[in-house]
Order: structure tokens, then sequence, then C-alpha cells
């Protein structure tokens, strides 16, 4: 709400400041990151009394993982989400339509991933509610956001696809655009879902990604970059980038806590949410398939459980020491800690080539 006093410039021209995107994403970052630093250690005494045993560990999982893991608090992307939440309430500009449409897909799918959780920590069992009805909430939820965001685009924008790195590459899809890009938000959801399962290896990608979309968003809502860069101009997604700030800060203060070994879990409930806010700015911003890119290390975690359960059902046989990917490399005697970090090294080098992709014309 802090942007409303941009109105006020004109009697206190120092108020102006609060106009420039720069500003207010820098001032989402630094309030979803002290609140969650401040507000951490409480709310994660208060899961450890309310959970006991804490998450379930995945019986058929590294076998490491019983003993190092075992009685850790999950539900943490509670943590993330009301740092974003109070983040953005604070400083994005509340009459842009984009903002809340993200806000509503994040805290749906944060819903979802709550409800999932407390089936996990209440029944002790790794097995939450059933899945198809799980996706069909979240497609439900993406579909919904995805209409929202084309009645809201530009009319050349609305239901067409932008493809990187050709000029002027953008098709018309019609209705079947809505499904396509629900299918954008609700893979990004469980994409992160899979990967969060070590210490630090979901959040720190995620920040990474939301730096590298909160880029792409102040450029494509600014006519004059969009213009020199020869990018689809979307008016009104400039102001995403606050929302980008609000979850790297919010992901840095949790992973004060998250780092190894983790005070708490992010669970379903942050997962899905941060997912799906990346995979909704994504088609805000009509940079779909950029996400592809810069989000390639969850794509990979999601196509290798793909490609597990699809071999073992076909030849019975297994292509994976064990599914997620980052397991396998557990398996083949890699210590956690060297996992994640070369995993993150992977997430900025994709980053980097998904910012590329604005300058490739």
């Amino acid at each position: 709400m802090l942007y409303l006093l941009s109105d006020l410039s004109g009697v206190f021209s120092p108020l102006n400041v609060f106009r420039y995107i720069t500003f207010r994403t820098g001032g989402a970052l630094f309030t979803a990151g002290f609140f969650v630093f401040w507000f951490g250690p409480w709310i994660i005494s208060l899961l450890r009394l309310r959970q006991g045993k804490g998450q379930p560990i995945r019986e058929d999982g590294p076998q490491s993982h019983l003993l190092t893991k075992r009685g850790t608090p999950t539900m943490g992307g509670l943590m993330i989400l009301a740092g974003v939440m109070v983040a953005v309430l604070l400083w994005a500009n509340p009459r842009n339509h984009y903002v809340w449409i993200v806000m509503m897909v994040t805290l749906g799918f944060g819903a979802i991933g709550f409800y999932d959780d407390y089936l996990k920590v209440t029944k002790q069992s790794h097995k939450g509610f059933s899945g198809k009805f799980r996706l069909a909430l979240e497609a439900l939820i993406a579909v919904a956001a995805c209409v929202a965001v084309a009645e809201y685009s530009a009319p050349g924008l609305a239901y067409r696809l932008a493809f990187p790195v050709f000029k002027d590459a953008i098709i018309n899809l019609g209705l079947f655009y809505v499904a396509f890009a629900g299918f954008v938000i609700v893979g990004a959801g469980n994409a992160v879902n899979i990967t969060d399962g070590l210490d630090g290896l979901a959040i720190v990608p995620v920040m990474i990604a939301a730096a590298t979309f909160g880029v792409i968003a102040y450029l494509v809502g600014n006519v004059i970059y969009a213009s020199y860069l020869q990018v689809n101009y979307v008016p009104g997604t400039g102001e995403l980038a606050v929302v980008c700030g609000a979850l790297i800060g919010a992901g840095l203060g949790f992973l004060w806590f998250n780092a190894p070994p983790a005070q708490i879990f992010m669970g379903d409930t942050g997962s899905l949410a941060l997912g799906g806010l990346l995979g909704t700015v994504a088609v805000a911003t009509k940079h779909e398939i950029v996400l592809g890119i810069v989000g390639g290390l969850f794509v990979l975690e999601i196509l290798s459980v793909i490609i597990q359960v699809a071999s073992f059902k076909l030849t019975g046989k297994r292509v994976f020491r064990m599914a997620p990917i980052h397991h396998h490399f557990e398996q083949k005697g890699w210590k956690e800690p060297q996992v994640v970090i070369r995993f993150w090294i992977i997430a900025v080098v994709l980053a980097l080539l998904g910012l590329a992709t604005l300058k490739l014309r």
C-alpha cells in the first residue's frame, strides 16, 4: 500500500520515489526477508510443537535420511508465503491486475500443498490426498488464472504464444493457449515440489529463477526496454518484479533456517506455491518457453521421475539408481552438500542462458 503514497507526490515530491518499481522491489525484498528472519524461530517452534514427529520420511528413499531428517517439522512454506504476502501488500501497486492473479495462484497452490502436508503429518505417511484430485484442483486454479491473464493482456498478445530468440515469432493458439499455459503453471508447481528433497536444494534455484523473471518482468513491462530488446511489450507486468523481489527476500530468510542441517522443511505448502508463482509470472510476461530454460533444473528433476516410472513399467528396469535425480547422485556417493551446491551452479548457468534469450534476436 506504500505505492499509494506516490499519489501525494504532487504535494511532497520525495514521495515520488514510491512510483519506481526498482525502489519498491528492493523494499519488498528487505521486508519479506526481515519478516521471515524475525518470525522464523517462533513459527518453527510452533510447527514443531504441533507436528510432534515432524515430516514423515519415505522408507524407500535414501536410508541416511531416516536418521538425519527424522523429526524435522514441515510446512515451512507458511513462512515464505507470509513474508511474500506482507511485502506484496506493502510495496506492490494494489491496482495492478497481474499482481492479484499471481497471488491468487500462489495462495491457491499453497492451500492445496498445506492440506497435503497436513494429511501427511497427521497420518504419519508420505501419502497425502488423491494425486488426481490434487492435479484437478491445480488445473482449475491455473486455467482460471490463464483466462484472467489473457483477458487483461493487450489485444495483440491475448491467447498467443511467443517464441524466444525469433523476432516477432508469436502464434495465436486460441483457447488451446489456455490449456498450454495452464500446463506450464501446474507443471512448474509440481516440478519444484519434486525438487524439494534435500536441504536448501529447491529454495535457491527458486530464488535464482525469481531474480531472472524479476528482470524479465521489469524489461517487458517497460516500453523503452522492450522496444530496444525487440521483445513483446506487456503493459503492467513490470509490477511483477516487486512480487519476485518479495519471493527472493522471503527465500533468503527461509534459507537461513533451511540450510543444512535444516531446522524446517518447505513442504508441499511452499514448493507448490512457489512453482505456481514462477509459472504464472512466466505466462503473464509471455515467456513460458524461457521458463523451461531458466527452470531447467526443475524440468530435469520431474523428467527423471517420469522416465524412471515409464521405464520400470515398460521394461522392469530402472534408468536411475533412485528418482528424483538428486537421489541418484546421492546413491552414487555424492554427499548431500555436493549435490545441492552443484545443482545450484546448474541453476545459475541456466538462468544466464534464459536471460541471454532477451538479447538474441
